[in-house]
């Protein structure tokens, strides 16, 4: 059992190793320079010390169960760690906005409240065999066409890069029916590295659209999350209601129609994938044209939508 909850560590020890290569390489290429003054050195340091921290909680989470604040505590202080380590929203902000956020307090809250409902949000998604780990694949993939049509910084697009060849060769273990399980461990940190991966490529930017793309690249775990707080308030009566784990997310709501598993991953990874085409749009060709994508993405969805009820019906009667 240890072995098939462990895949998480098998992602972060890929992610690691690709990193290093790739940092490796680019150095000696002389096409990043890790101690100029982005100071991207001592940002990886954090980075890299977050993920560690992180992953001591939710591997003791793994193994034997920690309660729900506690696990929360973690990722507030990994968090942390990485603000301190220079990676904050304060550039985002200041050049897309004109420096409407520049007290620091701010800065830092925002950034941390971004790390840690990323995180959670990814985490709270990992209810399906694949469903988070595909996800973040394809959250990888939109931010890496994000960044590269942006002239995000290398470092950005390395990490990104990373992340996504270290899930790919994961996926097809996790995927229905499961051999590993990539665990709180796992989820936590894509979680993590993508909110973080996702400041970095943001950081020298000049537009509003582009800090919009990543929350719509991650619309549908933000959405999941901002749901499961509300409802749980709401049925307890209580801010501690949050720390309630439930059955209703939406992969829940999905099986409870009849679908299959694989069914229900597979209609989260289109929508997730939508999702990110319509970020990709927005960014390179405007509202308009994104608008556009959204309507003919609606139109075939309503127009496919009466045979995939046929379908899950006759799997509904089949069990």
């Amino acid at each position: 059992m240890l072995c098939r909850d462990c895949g998480g560590l098998a992602v972060i020890a890929g992610f690691a190793v690709s990193i290093t290569y790739l940092l490796i390489v680019s150095t000696m290429e002389k096409t990043i320079n890790l101690t100029g003054p982005d100071n991207y050195m001592i940002k990886l340091l954090g980075f890299f010390i977050g993920i560690l921290v992180l992953s001591i909680f939710c591997f003791i989470d793994d193994m034997r169960g920690i309660p729900a604040p506690v696990k929360l505590l973690g990722q507030v202080l990994a968090a942390i760690v990485v603000a301190f380590s220079g990676i904050r929203i304060d550039q985002v902000f200041v050049n897309s906005f004109g420096g409407i956020i520049t007290n620091d307090f701010l800065v830092f809250a925002i950034t941390i409240i971004w790390i840690v409902g990323i995180t959670n949000a990814i985490n709270l998604i990992d209810g399906l065999d694949g469903l988070s780990s595909g996800i973040s694949i394809i959250s990888c993939i939109s931010l890496l066409i994000i960044f590269s049509l942006n002239g995000s910084p290398l470092i950005s697009i390395i990490l990104i890069t990373a992340l996504a060849g270290a899930l790919v060769g994961f996926i097809p273990f996790n995927f229905n029916p499961a051999k590993t399980f990539i665990g709180d461990t796992g989820s936590n940190f894509l979680g993590f590295s993508l909110a973080i991966i996702s400041i970095l490529g943001l950081a020298k930017t000049y537009t509003a659209i582009v800090i919009i793309a990543p929350l719509i690249i991650f619309a549908l775990p933000l959405l999941d999350t901002a749901l499961a707080i509300i409802r749980r308030i709401i049925k307890t009566r209580s801010f501690q209601g949050v720390f309630q784990g439930d059955k209703d997310h939406l992969h829940h709501k999905i099986l409870k129609h009849g679908y299959t598993q694989k069914q229900a991953v597979f209609i989260l990874y289109g929508i997730s994938a939508s999702l990110g085409m319509f970020a990709i749009i927005l960014l390179e060709n405007g509202v308009f044209k994104a608008i556009s994508f959204a309507l003919i993405v609606v139109a075939i969805a309503s127009i496919g939508y009466k045979d995939i009820i046929k379908i899950s019906s006759e799997n509904k009667n089949g069990d």
